[in-house]
């Protein structure tokens, strides 16, 4: 069967060079029966991807096409595809398949997949990656994927922007509600970057008093505009003495490593702290007689399964949020991750692949 010719942007892995991003082609398999064909038309920057690129968890297949948030138009279906037609906008993030058969797939879970290879990325492979199995991703003219996962995209949401809603958006709202985070909880989202952006406004659409907590005194006026009823700047440390055992939830999104000792005393009792955007040790181990005495929980969150994503697309369309981004072209993307790297973006870059196409 004819392959589908594909341009994208990803990295070679060559000793020089190998970690900038340039034009490549290659080829997909046409899809199979339950699978959705998509032409991609707006792709998330997120700084998984630059991590991805750059082999810093030591588990890059290269090449590597990055992208994992993903709007499009549906090109074709296989003939078992039931809930999409041509034309439709849809949505994919951080998955495109799982083994659909263990528990955690049954149940909409799939981020747990069990099954011998976990779960299908979007681009890298496998999570349990096998060097004979690789998937590229977003930065891309088109993807396949199967039909769970693809989202379908409520009409109010504009396109161009609703992309990081399936990766940062579902990233922070998974562990918000699973803590049962509601009106009348004082919540603190640690690192107001690309995805604790998100997690401001989906706190606060969710009824939560929300804390924006920065170590920068130049975010304040930010956090403030984001929805946040407050700003705490960490290395205040008066500051963060007056707030000790002020919050129910606090949600960590910082991605690099940090002392997380800093913020448990923040904590109620029996309060939580869940870190969504380090993958990987704290700076310095965890002191648990702060942990034990007011029996906090400090834990930690990986994106969301297929049940999750479509529930924050549509709760952003229903309460009106949108990530904010700045669209960039295709040739960008070099000096758009070394941004994210030095934090000058605000929140989020989505790809116009409009550019790749032209």
């Amino acid at each position: 069967m004819e392959k589908i010719k594909t341009k994208g942007y990803g990295a070679s892995g060559a000793l020089i060079g190998g970690k900038t991003l340039e034009l490549m082609e290659f080829e997909r398999n046409q899809p199979k029966d339950d699978e959705v064909l998509i032409d991609i038309l707006y792709c998330g920057v997120c700084h998984s991807d630059l991590h991805q690129v750059n082999n810093d968890w030591k588990n890059t297949i290269y090449p590597c096409v990055p992208g994992h948030e993903i709007i499009g138009k549906v090109i074709s279906t296989g003939p078992a595809v039931t809930k999409f037609k041509q034309g439709d906008v849809v949505g994919i993030g951080c998955m495109i398949d799982s083994c659909k058969h263990c528990e955690p797939c049954l149940e909409g879970e799939e981020q747990f997949c069990e099954g011998p290879h976990g779960q299908t990325m979007t681009y890298n492979g496998y999570w349990k990656p096998d060097p004979e199995f690789n998937t590229f991703g977003g930065y891309s003219t088109n993807i396949i994927a199967q039909e769970k996962f693809v989202m379908s995209i409520p009409s109010n949401l504009e396109i161009s922007a609703a992309a990081p809603i399936l990766c940062a958006g579902v990233t922070t709202y998974s562990p918000l509600k699973h803590f049962g985070v509601k009106e009348g909880h004082k919540v603190g989202i640690i690192g107001i970057g690309g995805l604790g952006h998100m997690g401001v406004k989906i706190a606060k659409a969710m009824g939560a008093s929300v804390t924006a907590i920065t170590t920068k005194e130049e975010k304040k006026e930010q956090a403030l505009a984001l929805g946040a009823d407050d700003v705490l700047i960490s290395e205040d440390k008066k500051a963060m003495e007056v707030s000790a055992n002020k919050f129910d939830f606090l949600l960590c999104t910082i991605p690099s490593p940090f002392d997380v000792n800093d913020y448990i005393p923040l904590l109620r009792r029996r309060g939580a702290l869940v870190t969504v955007g380090l993958l990987g040790p704290y700076k310095n181990p965890t002191n648990n007689m702060d942990v034990a005495k007011f029996c906090t929980t400090i834990g930690g969150s990986l994106i969301g399964g297929t049940i999750e994503t479509q529930e924050i697309l549509d709760f952003c369309a229903e309460h009106q949020i949108i990530p904010d981004v700045e669209l960039i072209n295709i040739e960008d993307i070099n000096e758009a991750l070394a941004k994210i790297k030095d934090e000058e973006v605000r929140f989020r870059y989505v790809i116009d692949m409009a550019s790749l196409k032209s």
